[in-house]
């Protein structure tokens, strides 16, 4: 399984949203990496480019009246100008001169006695100068001074515009990625309810709810913000590599040692995280199921005292996710911040290495702007990687996220048939059949027995006889090892599953009601089923009697399970709901265990009726309620011990007979 390549099919789902934002990134981060060489501009060719060459020349545009005489800078001439004496302004230190001469070596520069010396290692140059007030300093950088403006200008609308995009990218990678986990978690939904009931048997319900909640929200970081640091960070990086190699291909290539030293970090960084994420998630699952039980039992624990124990069973697992959880937090410290300061400080040592060997000036190796651009663009280069370098840690957890994500979808399901086929007359028989739940144990051994159309079939036997297993196989809950069930002769796994257990209905012998009302718990919101239908269902159940002094009658809400209703409203509401879909099998999973007596007559009276055309299933432990079934089989360990009518049965004086004499005794006493 290919947990990158699953993750990478569900983005592509969305992948013009997710181009989209790419792209409006690449464009906010291309703004945003002009600003080093509009620095470089402005120092370069405005702030420094006072000491550039003036020509004297007439009185225009861009010139500076010094001394009754007009100058220009030579780079500012246009076509048909007159260009005259050449002179030069000289810096030193915190002053500048005006010299007519012109400065061709670049060293240490002195001024004394009108006199400015430049010391270039073994050469010297002189020349006479003159020092600029305030004000002539001032005048000779005027005609910059509007260019230097709009260059800010320029550079505050870029920020704009790269805010703007920025705004765009992150609304739109934002939306990819939850379109793309609503689906993730549609498709989980939508498959474990295709997953056969043999999954769920090891299997608590706390893992499964975590990884659709907990598991997804992980994938969900790594759309969002893993992703999105990535794709920022690879452009950033790509970008400011662009414009080093335009500054200085030396350094540029230098600092092209940090990808691969990167990329091996990353790999040492994964492989010690991988185990401790898995851990880390399946600690989070197991939390979850614990606390699961715990509601779904909190009755129980609270009757038997046994509070103490289940925190304490708690505390443990919490505390080892503890450890696990500051395991990878040491992990992460030592390969975060501190991988990010030993390359930040390799780059800066090469970086003062390349350029200690040379001056900084007219004629030296770089210039002021090109200097200031350089430490700008490093310093920046160092962002994106502290941004990648601290989502390891998400990445790793929603790589894991996605393992156990793309585990549970690619865990076999029963195939969805849209296929239909008529109701079926109701005619089952079981042959040999042969099934366990374990391969190692056979629960059930050479089933056989038929059960005809309006029949109705009693199976009884101690607890563990094997009566549900046969109900379970007859839906194709789960298949028999040998021999074959059939339904109206046709073998139950040459029919989908979805047709097949279309003409069935079950009343289990601990009912589930959803939340909702009890109108939408008997039709279960099925179009076909009006309103009068599910009020008839529950009159032929005598449920009208039992329920009518609720306040809202069918639109009665009904919370998680049922809480707030008895268990024989429950019961009624349960067996209303089967009856509701006039099933041709109706099966009735030891369905009066919970119903008082006076409830249990109004079912029996309604089964009269209920039971013409229909081949029912009784398992029951009451044996008075199956008195009247046109067959009883008794199981014991397995087998078909017994078979027949309850006179029959009780003729022959065996495993059925001592089984109603015991239980008339004891309703005697």
């Amino acid at each position: 399984m290919n947990r990158g390549k699953e993750l990478f099919r569900y983005a592509l789902g969305y992948k013009k949203i997710i181009i989209l934002a790419m792209m409006m990134l690449a464009l906010s981060v291309g703004a945003e990496l002009t600003g080093p060489f509009i620095a470089k501009t402005l120092i370069d060719k405005h702030v420094l480019g006072i000491e550039s060459k003036w020509l004297e020349t007439d009185k225009g545009k861009d010139t500076v009246l010094y001394k009754g005489r007009y100058y220009k800078r030579a780079d500012y001439f246009t076509k048909g100008e007159r260009k005259g004496k050449p002179v030069q302004i000289v810096q030193v230190g915190k002053e500048f001169y005006f010299s007519n001469q012109l400065l061709h070596l670049d060293g240490k520069r002195s001024y004394k006695n009108g006199i400015v010396t430049v010391q270039e290692g073994k050469k010297k140059e002189e020349l006479q100068a003159e020092r600029l007030s305030l004000q002539q300093i001032l005048a000779f950088y005027h005609p910059d001074i509007p260019r230097m403006v709009g260059l800010l200008t320029f550079y505050l609308g870029l920020l704009l515009f790269a805010s703007g995009f920025q705004y765009g990218q992150h609304y739109f990678l934002q939306k990819a990625a939850n379109r793309i986990i609503q689906k993730m978690r549609m498709d989980i939904f939508k498959h474990i309810q295709r997953l056969p009931i043999r999954y769920f048997d090891n299997l608590p319900a706390g893992k499964v709810v975590s990884r659709i909640t907990n598991d997804t929200e992980a994938i969900r970081d790594l759309y969002v913000t893993v992703l999105s640091t990535f794709f920022t960070s690879a452009i950033y990086i790509g970008g400011i590599f662009i414009a080093l190699f335009i500054l200085n291909v030396k350094l540029a290539a230098i600092c092209l040692i940090l990808l691969p030293i990167l990329y091996v970090w990353m790999l040492i960084y994964r492989k010690y995280a991988a185990s401790y994420n898995h851990t880390i998630r399946s600690k989070i699952s197991e939390i979850n199921a614990t606390i699961n039980e715990s509601i779904q039992g909190m009755n129980i624990i609270q009757a038997f005292r046994r509070e103490e124990q289940m925190q304490s069973e708690f505390e443990e697992s919490n505390q080892s996710l503890f450890r696990y959880q500051n395991k990878l937090l040491n992990l992460n410290a030592l390969t975060s911040h501190n991988l990010v300061g030993v390359l930040r400080n390799i780059t800066f040592v090469a970086f003062i290495w390349y350029f200690g060997s040379g001056s900084i000036g007219i004629g030296s190796i770089v210039s002021l702007g090109v200097l200031y651009a350089c430490v700008d663009y490093i310093n920046r280069l160092f962002q994106p990687v502290t941004g990648i370098v601290n989502q390891f840690a998400n990445l790793e957890q929603a790589l894991v996220a996605g393992e156990r994500v793309m585990k549970l979808l690619q865990e076999e399901g029963t195939l969805v048939e849209d296929a239909r086929i008529p109701r079926y007359q109701g005619n089952v028989e079981f042959k040999q059949v042969y099934f366990g739940y374990s391969d190692d144990h056979d629960v059930l051994k050479d089933i056989t027995f038929q059960a005809k159309r309006g029949e109705t079939v009693a199976l009884v036997g101690h607890t563990g006889s094997g009566k549900s297993s046969i109900m379970n196989l007859l839906f194709r809950f789960y298949d028999s090892k040998k021999g074959g069930i059939t339904i109206d002769g046709r073998d139950i796994k040459d029919i989908p599953v979805q047709s097949l257990r279309e003409h069935m209905a079950i009343v289990l012998q601990d009912p589930y009601l959803f939340t909702g009302t009890i109108e939408t718990n008997v039709t279960l919101e099925d179009p076909g089923i009006t309103r009068e239908i599910a009020e008839k269902a529950l009159r032929d159940v005598g449920a009208d009697s039992v329920l009518r002094n609720l306040e809202k009658g069918l639109d009665e809400p009904v919370i998680e399970k049922g809480s707030t209703l008895s268990s024989g409203q429950r019961q009624l509401i349960s067996f209303a709901r089967a009856l509701a879909f006039d099933p041709a099998i109706l099966i009735l999973d030891e369905a009066t265990s919970h119903i008082d007596t006076e409830t249990e007559a109004i079912i029996q009276n309604a089964m009269d009726v209920l039971k013409k055309g229909r081949t029912t299933f009784i398992i029951a432990h009451r044996l008075s309620t199956i008195r009247n079934a046109d067959q009883i089989i008794v199981l014991d360990k397995g087998r078909i011990v017994e078979k027949g009518t309850h006179e029959d049965l009780m003729a022959m004086q065996g495993k059925y007979y001592q089984m109603y004499q015991l239980q008339q005794v004891k309703r005697a006493v």
